[in-house]
Formats: structure tokens, C-alpha cells, sequence
């Protein structure tokens, strides 16, 4: 059997989500009221949340292998908002409290305030389905 590589690192999948999380927040603003696809974007936002989590921690631990603790645990401090973030969405998602998910939403939007994202941008529509996943894990 033959390795599997991946070409993406883990700052390009970090990226990624980023972008598509910034995204899936334009169009949730953009709503009048909630619906399907309202539950469909927060879910998304959850689960890259929860996936950048992961990112980083596959990003630390190749850095603390080589002893660079320090620069290790800053990271770990740039990215820790998003795994707290990521549970306040969800339990506010699990309650119906839009009022709070709106207020996440913009903390998370202006945490990733400085990631830029085109009109014409190839992301997508990753949140499709996220309802379900988030609902099933």
C-alpha cells in the first residue's frame, strides 16, 4: 500500500476555513430569520471551529517535537478563542438563542477580521448538510 500525501498543509486548511467561515457569516447576516439553511451556516461555523482547533494542535505538536515551546504556547494563545467560541455557538444553537449566535457570530467575524475574502471566491457552499453532521457527532 502506498502513503498518501497531502499537498495542503495545515496552514492552507487553516486558511481555508477561515475563509469560508467568514463566508458562511456574511450569509448568515444576510438572513431576515432563521431557517433550515440559518441552522445549516451556525452548524458550519461550529464544526471549522472545532476543525481549526484540531489544525493547531497538529501544528503545535510538530513545533514542540523540535523544542519550540514558546512558540508553541502563543500559538495555542492566537487560536485559543475558538474552541470557546465554537461550544457558545453550539449550546446557543442546541437552545434556539439567536440573539447570542448573532453575537458569536460577530465576535468570530471580528476575530477573522483581517482575512479577506472576493466576491467571486471558489469556496462554495461547504455548510450544506452541516446540520446533520453536527446533529449526528
Amino acid at each position: 500500500m502506498s502513503r498518501v500525501i497531502s499537498i495542503d498543509g495545515t496552514g492552507t486548511e487553516r486558511n481555508r476555513l477561515c475563509k469560508s467561515i467568514v463566508v458562511a457569516i456574511r450569509e448568515l447576516m444576510s438572513q431576515k430569520e432563521p431557517d433550515a439553511h440559518s441552522y445549516d451556516l451556525v452548524a458550519y461555523i461550529i464544526l471549522a471551529l472545532e476543525s481549526i482547533n484540531a489544525n493547531v494542535e497538529k501544528t503545535v505538536v510538530a513545533w514542540e517535537k523540535r523544542d519550540y515551546w514558546l512558540k508553541a504556547d502563543k500559538f495555542r494563545l492566537q487560536w485559543g478563542w475558538t474552541i470557546k467560541c465554537s461550544g457558545l455557538l453550539h449550546d446557543a444553537l442546541l437552545k434556539n438563542d439567536w440573539a447570542t449566535i448573532a453575537l458569536q457570530s460577530i465576535a468570530v467575524g471580528q476575530k477573522l477580521s483581517t482575512i479577506k475574502v472576493s466576491d467571486n471566491h471558489r469556496l462554495g457552499s461547504p455548510w450544506v448538510g452541516a446540520w446533520n453532521k453536527l446533529q449526528k457527532s
